[in-house]
């Protein structure tokens, strides 16, 4: 456990390393732009090394959830836990997020703490940290969009759609049926069980802030479609 330990605080201290180089290369942007930056490079790389333990490494998280730790699994569980921690303290400090983002980014700490102490349900923690990153490169990219004026471009419906349908299949569907699993093996703990559950409910508490965006962009389609019609029948009775 010992070697766990110095391995996450190695892990912080690369990611706190790199937010600092980046600041130092980008010191004309924002504060802000340079952690997403730090956020998409942990994404990317988070969804990597967690697809490569569950379609190749294994097991497979479906059947075998409440397995002992691989070593591979531990090294993905270390890094992202060294990130969290980073990623908790600078929201904490320049006050960024809402209590729904701080709360994933608690229960995502306290989630892979229990698990690497346990020694178990690795494989289960990977396939919430895939499921989680996943959609992380597509919320960035639309974040970069909108902070170098091309939001309101085809390229950010793209994105846009890409997020709220990835979030709904990998959220919602495979995360339900991976809770299910979970609830069902007899092999994963109690407490292992009960954080499942807690993952789950804040993905629906997610889903609720995509609904609504969905909504209002649905409606804003809908009335540049009724505007562009509308100028081009004008411009049609001009001739």
């Amino acid at each position: 456990m010992s070697v766990v330990v110095v391995g996450a605080l190695l892990c912080v201290s690369c990611w706190v390393s790199l937010y600092f180089i980046l600041c130092s290369v980008n010191g004309s942007r924002s504060y802000e732009w340079n952690c997403r930056l730090v956020t998409l490079f942990h994404g990317i790389l988070a969804v990597c090394i967690t697809a490569y333990i569950g379609y190749v490494d294994g097991p497979w998280p479906f059947t075998y959830p409440g397995t002992k730790n691989t070593p591979l699994q531990i090294s993905a569980m270390v890094v992202s836990l060294g990130y969290f921690i980073f990623d908790m303290a600078w929201c904490v400090y320049f006050r960024t997020e809402g209590p729904v983002m701080l709360a994933h980014h608690t229960m995502s700490i306290l989630g892979i703490l229990l698990t690497l102490w346990l020694g178990e349900s690795g494989i289960e923690s990977c396939a919430v940290l895939f499921g989680s990153e996943i959609t992380n490169p597509l919320l960035q990219a639309r974040w970069f969009l909108k902070q170098t004026g091309h939001y309101g471009t085809l390229l950010g419906d793209v994105v846009d759609v890409l997020f709220v349908l990835l979030f709904v299949v990998m959220r919602v569907f495979v995360g339900g049926t991976m809770l299910y699993c979970e609830l069902i093996s007899p092999r994963p703990r109690f407490f292992i069980k009960c954080g499942g559950v807690a993952m789950y409910a804040l993905s629906w508490a997610f889903m609720v802030d995509i609904v609504r965006f969905a909504i209002r962009k649905s409606k804003r389609w809908h009335k540049q479609k009724r505007e562009t019609v509308a100028a081009n029948g004008h411009e049609g009775k001009n001739d």
